[in-house]
């Protein structure tokens, strides 16, 4: 059978062996709108648990529009007109309107990468700025988290009088979900607070993972942060498999994630009857698999239907190279997983990135790993801890030598944007 993975921006066909294959894992279908913007200007209207924008944007002195970066494909033509229009008819003037990019540890984004993401007339008419982590002075110091996580967030964020969430829900392999308060924490925090976020001491923790909402500590930790640094609303997204709008999520920060959170739970989850032994998998294509690094968010994303010993076969563009110089050498460095792990959870071990190359080791010890890509050569994905083919079909071939040749196998062709669960029962509770 022949299957197309979300690949770049092209899409890959693989051929993939009938006698083999036991699934093909996809979101299930909702009903996009069918005027996604009209249907924002309604959300803003009457948001969940909030009085409408309108009323919280009077006579408020200037505003902060938080926005995801280019590695989420969030809708920003559809959501920002109606809302940045909300605040000038409100009173508030173009030039008292700041956009945000929640950048994270991520590198900020170019004009044109700004473009593409937020649009021209965007761009044009009003302040946008990146947010940049590792500058110690653009951060305020809010306190300490009840956990104990020093928090440190953007000092313009801070400062603004009014302040406005956007952004995608998905499954997020560390939050459980992206969207709603992870919008501040970790995309406006500084370097300080992200070593705790994403160090072992909450990673490691088994409900640190996707879909995941209640007891997960990264989830608790991001929202009381978020909570400490103030949003006034949240203007949250869902999508299908095409990318169309399926729901707009308007209101208090966690009330409206959550209602966009139940949606996209029933829309990503996809079962299969028993472990199987091979996965296939994507890094979910333009923008996610820019880089290896994001590229990891697939390979984690396919454990919890691989049986242990499994394997997985994974394409992604990389079109970006691997990522920061940070992650590279910590992959090049690695040549004991269980060695990396112990040293990261020694007291004052933190390095930017660490945590992906945890993430990384999650599946690593549990599955072989075969990389298809375009972007890497086969030199660096070998130092970068998997195996490097020249096709998925060769991986597949690979995988089905290790596994035996009635190894069962699994498609998930949109990777992490897909949830895969084992249906007696035991997927993750949100």
């Amino acid at each position: 059978m022949k299957i197309k993975l979300d690949y770049h921006k092209t899409g890959l066909d693989v051929e993939i062996p009938d006698q083999n294959l036991v699934a093909v894992l996809s979101m299930r279908q909702a009903t996009p709108l069918e005027n996604p913007q009209q249907a924002t200007w309604e959300a803003l209207c009457r948001p969940v648990a909030s009085p409408p924008l309108a009323k919280l944007a009077r006579a408020r002195r200037n505003a902060c529009v938080v926005v995801s970066d280019i590695t989420r494909p969030v809708p920003h033509a559809v959501i920002l007109p109606p809302i940045l229009q909300t605040l000038e008819q409100s009173g508030l003037p173009a030039d008292a309107i700041m956009i945000l990019v929640a950048t994270g540890l991520h590198g900020p984004m170019n004009e044109t990468q700004l473009r593409e993401t937020l649009t021209s007339a965007v761009v044009d008419r009003y302040r946008v700025i990146n947010h940049v982590a590792r500058n110690t002075d653009e951060q305020a110091y809010l306190g300490m988290t009840s956990g104990g996580i020093p928090v440190y967030v953007d000092r313009q964020y801070v400062e603004s009088d009014l302040k406005i969430l956007t952004g995608l829900i998905e499954a997020h392999f560390m939050a459980g979900y992206s969207g709603g308060r992870k919008l501040v924490a970790p995309g406006l925090v500084g370097v300080e607070t992200i070593r705790y976020l994403h160090g072992p001491g909450l990673l490691e923790h088994p409900k640190a993972s996707s879909g995941i909402l209640d007891g997960n500590p990264v989830h608790e930790a991001i929202l009381e942060i978020a909570r400490m640094a103030g949003a006034d609303f949240i203007v949250n997204t869902s999508m299908d498999e095409q990318r169309r709008v399926t729901g707009i999520f308007a209101g208090e920060l966690d009330a409206a994630h959550r209602a966009g959170v139940a949606q996209v739970r029933e829309m990503v989850r996809a079962y299969v009857e028993e472990p199987v032994d091979v996965v296939v998998t994507s890094s979910a294509g333009y923008p996610l698999d820019t880089t290896y690094y994001q590229t990891v968010k697939g390979m984690v994303g396919a454990l919890d239907i691989l049986k242990d010993g499994g394997c997985i076969v994974i394409a992604s563009g990389c079109a970006e190279g691997v990522g920061s110089k940070e992650f590279e050498r910590i992959l090049r460095e690695t040549t004991d997983i269980d060695t990396f792990i112990a040293s990261i959870q020694q007291p004052g071990v933190f390095t930017i990135d660490q945590w992906e190359v945890e993430e990384l080791v999650k599946a690593l010890k549990k599955a072989h790993i075969y990389l298809y890509t375009e972007g890497l050569s086969p030199e660096d994905i070998r130092s970068y801890l998997v195996a490097p083919v020249t096709s998925v079909e060769e991986g597949i071939a690979c995988a089905l030598e290790r596994c035996g040749p009635q190894a069962t196998l699994a498609v998930i062709p949109k990777g992490p944007y897909v949830m895969p669960c084992i249906r007696e029962g035991r997927e993750a509770a949100g």
